[in-house]
């Protein structure tokens, strides 16, 4: 009998095939999605159980916050510059701190204060220059000291604002600062704590007018001086995660705070990034325009859906963010107090002020669980430190047979892996970004993901997914030269970081030292499994997982922010600016794929990298692609901002035009808004004629009461009104008077008296000045730059606002004999009868801020 053959071994099945990419994907896919989960409920303060208001006295409560809450942005039926409301909230909060004080036991010193503040000054605000003139704006001041200080103690000062903008109940911004404001102060006395150095409260009373109140109080309070640091809390959004936004002068402040907050929020990238949004903060006031006094900015930054709209109601407000910010507001006062206590922080903090210590730390939250804080000195050395290893890498490599013609080979493969993963980043940003281009040629709406933020996860990241992946199919290069060229590529980022001054860095150092780390145990563990197996992919996985959960944090925080900031971060002029938010969403998330799985895509290639993986994965584009096209972009949960002028056109005490102006501030134009809006656009067509066409555009000139606001705004159009139905409420309008006229070399000086007729609800008045103007009254008699505004001639804006039952008196000085021309347009919160109707119209998913303009225009 014949001698059998040993059986045949049955060859290995090539990596990454069959059945085995197919597990590595779904399980990749179940790892990020449960670690996204968990990112989701810490970005949205899930993990804070918000307190009652039966809690503990002795405890912050969110309850009590509510209570305070409701009163001011639902009992006070708006609290707009102009309307009652913002008086009777002034008086709510003065009987609040009054209470409070009238209790407090004897060791503390309690002292209330209603001051009123006037003055003027000029700014630069989104880019544009304004100067601001004001006269008795409310603020509300509470000082908290012990028995034993002085008047001159340094002090601490916690700031915000109970002003709400146009047409919103202000219930976060800033109902909700306040409110937290008084539960802390109540939490200071009922505590039993006394605070080792003065606590100041400032209630101020004019934010939303760019940062008047705040302005008023630290230019004109006799407790100014004593300002040593300062707290200021805001919101952009209806909560989630309170963020650290901006801190400085020096170090100081943003060490405190990783000290001692609680749930600490704060990224310094975020100060590096604040330009970028449209608005800003009391911050600049305080730290850096009129004085450098070192302190925080602390912000509400999600649900920015709600920001600025009719929807910013406590419904719509995040449980647990309230809970959360007082917790730490208490931590942050305690030790900011306490640190001002020691002579040698008092000394470091003058350090601060005066510049001498200037440098920005790094420093960044781990999912609102501790902080991470290190000073740029420091990052000097660590932030340099993966691209040292880097170039090392080559020599244990090739240990023992090291040569400098091996180092050389072997660096030279190494960054040829590198230039691939850059390559797969810069894919995985660009084909998202031309998806959603190539999608806006087949579909009439852009922004589909707007209402539907999961949707533009399912619509990008399997295409970034692509654009990482595709490299290594085309080129082919070893794992081990794809690893350590994508370790090279994330070194030599953070090395840019430093080079470049600029913090970011921590994400890419954090990144290559987790690879690094992954790598070492991976290589440990393959020598007891298959190097081809998944478990060797495990082994790598493993160890990263705290690096991947805060790049998803970190991601998936900015792709959140991003979306909802959208919806007014301006409209562009067509046809490019349609494309714009989409190129830009996509684009990001690209982005934070790149971060999120390239550090993965190295090693998981190998199961990955396959044609049919990569059809998959275009499949899922394709068909996310195909329904977000069918779903809407807008909801009541993610409004559509639109902005609804019904301008007057005045002479002395005739109207001699009336019409509706029509703006919005993302992509969707005006001829979506009234494609959509049905029962609005045939009550323009019947009472006037709705045409897109270009005779019935408007240009920003005519939006100037809303200054600088309207280079947000393109494509605007304004329609014919009914002029005669303002005169049942008022019988006077604004009126711009001569008082008296100088002349001397060529040079003349006009006195002038502006009237406000009988108008009741004013917000602001704006004069719009061009000419050859040299000098005027108003910012201590300082003219600033000039101003272009709708391609005209150079202008000198200037808004008033406060007391508009007394005229505004003030003189402008021209250099020749050319007439000077002044545009006045007068912002009053009123509406007729047949606004109100047309505004009713809309649908719900349209959130109008709607208001009256009284506009005249004088030659001098």
């Amino acid at each position: 009998m014949a001698p059998r053959a040993p059986p045949r071994r049955r060859p290995a099945p090539a990596a990454g095939s069959g059945p085995g990419s197919v597990r590595v994907l779904l399980a990749l896919a179940a790892l990020y999605g449960a670690l996204s989960l968990l990112a989701y409920r810490v970005i949205h303060m899930r993990h804070v159980a918000p307190l009652g208001d039966d809690a503990p006295p002795g405890d912050f409560s969110e309850g009590r916050v509510l209570r305070h809450l409701h009163r001011l942005a639902v009992d006070i039926p708006g609290r707009q510059e102009g309307s009652p409301g913002l008086e009777a909230a002034a008086q709510y909060i003065k009987g609040e701190l009054e209470g409070l004080a009238a209790r407090a036991g004897p060791e503390y010193r309690i002292e209330v204060e209603e001051t009123l503040v006037s003055g003027s000054f000029s700014m630069v605000f989104l880019r544009h220059r304004v100067t601001l003139g004001y006269r008795n704006h409310k603020n509300i001041v509470m000082r908290i000291s012990s028995n034993v200080s002085e008047d001159d103690d340094p002090s601490l000062l916690v700031n915000g604002h109970f002003d709400s903008p146009l047409g919103s109940p202000g219930a976060a911004d800033c109902g909700s600062c306040v409110a937290s404001m008084l539960e802390l102060s109540r939490l200071i006395i009922d505590s039993g704590w006394v605070p080792s150095r003065p606590v100041i409260f400032l209630f101020n009373g004019a934010e939303e007018l760019f940062l008047l109140g705040s302005h008023g109080f630290i230019k004109t309070h006799t407790w100014n001086s004593t300002i040593s640091a300062f707290i200021n809390i805001e919101a952009s959004g209806s909560g989630g995660t309170d963020l650290v936004c901006q801190s400085g002068p020096g170090s100081w402040p943003s060490r405190v705070y990783a000290q001692t907050a609680k749930y600490p929020m704060a990224n310094s990238v975020a100060q590096e990034m604040f330009g970028i949004i449209p608005g800003d903060t009391d911050y600049r006031i305080f730290a850096e325009d009129i004085t450098n006094i070192p302190g925080l900015d602390i912000i509400f930054v999600l649900g920015g859906y709600f920001y600025h709209t009719s929807y910013d109601t406590l419904e719509n407000l995040l449980p647990g963010s309230i809970q959360a910010r007082g917790e730490n507001l208490f931590h942050l006062v305690k030790a900011f107090t306490n640190s001002m206590l020691s002579k040698e922080n008092e000394i470091s903090n003058k350090g601060d002020k005066d510049g001498i210590e200037d440098s920005r730390p790094v420093f960044f939250d781990y999912l609102t669980w501790f902080m991470v804080f290190y000073s740029r000195d420091v990052s000097l050395i660590l932030h340099n430190l993966p691209i040292a290893i880097f170039f090392l890498v080559p020599l244990f490599l090739k240990f023992p047979n090291i040569t400098l013609m091996s180092w050389s080979v072997t660096l030279l493969d190494l960054i040829r892996g590198m230039l691939l993963h850059a390559f797969g980043v810069i894919l995985a940003i660009f084909i998202p970004a031309g998806a959603a281009a190539l999608r806006l040629l087949f579909t009439k709406n852009a922004m589909n993901w707007f209402a539907h933020p999961f949707l533009a996860f399912f619509m990008f990241v399997p295409a970034s997914l692509i654009g990482l992946l595709l490299p290594r199919i085309a080129w082919g290069l070893s794992e081990q030269t794809h690893f350590w060229g994508a370790f090279g590529l994330y070194s030599v980022i953070t090395m840019a970081y430093v080079l470049a001054g600029l913090s970011g860095g921590f994400l890419t150092f954090f990144i290559s030292i987790s690879m690094l780390l992954g790598h070492l145990i991976s290589i440990i563990i393959k020598r007891k499994w298959n190097q081809r197996s998944p478990k060797s992919l495990v082994a790598y996985v493993v160890p990263m997982i705290p690096c991947l959960l805060y790049c998803l944090y970190y991601g998936g925080f900015l792709i959140q922010f991003l979306i909802e900031k959208m919806g007014m971060m301006g409209s562009l002029p067509k046809p490019y600016g349609y494309f714009v938010p989409d190129i830009i969403v996509g684009a990001a998330l690209g982005l934070v794929v790149g971060w999120c799985f390239g550090p993965l895509a190295p090693v998981a290639s190998r199961w990955l990298s396959k044609t049919s993986i990569l059809q998959g994965l275009l499949q899922v584009t394709v068909v996310a692609l195909a329904i977000s096209s069918q779903l809407f972009p807008y909801s009541t949960g993610a409004p559509k901002r639109v902005v609804l002028q019904h301008t007057y056109v005045t002479d002395a005490n005739d109207i001699v035009d009336s019409n509706y102006g029509f703006s919005v501030v993302d992509a969707n134009s005006l001829e979506f808004l009234f494609n959509n809006a049905p029962e609005a656009a045939k009550w323009l067509k019947d009472n006037s004629e709705l045409s897109f066409e270009e005779k019935y555009h408007s240009d920003r000139s005519s939006w100037v009461a809303l200054y600088p606001v309207p280079f947000l705004f393109s494509g605007s159009l304004k329609f014919q009104a009914q002029t005669d139905e303002i005169r049942k409420h008022y019988h006077k309008f604004p009126q711009l008077l001569v008082q008296k006229t100088w002349s001397n070399n060529g040079h003349r000086r006009v006195h002038l008296n502006l009237s406000l007729g009988s108008l009741s609800e004013i917000w602001t008045a704006v004069l719009n000045v061009t000419g050859p103007l040299s000098n005027w009254s108003f910012a201590d008699n300082m003219l600033p730059a000039p101003q272009p505004v709708s391609g005209g001639p150079p202008s000198y804006i200037c808004r008033l606002s406060g007391k508009s039952d007394v005229d505004w008196s003030f003189w402008l000085e021209a250099n020749s004999s050319e007439s000077l021309r002044i545009d006045v347009a007068v912002l009053d919160q009123y509406l007729v009868d047949s606004t109100k109707s047309l505004k009713s119209l809309f649908p719900s998913w349209a959130d109008l801020t709607a208001f009256t303009t009284f506009f005249s225009t004088y030659y001098l």
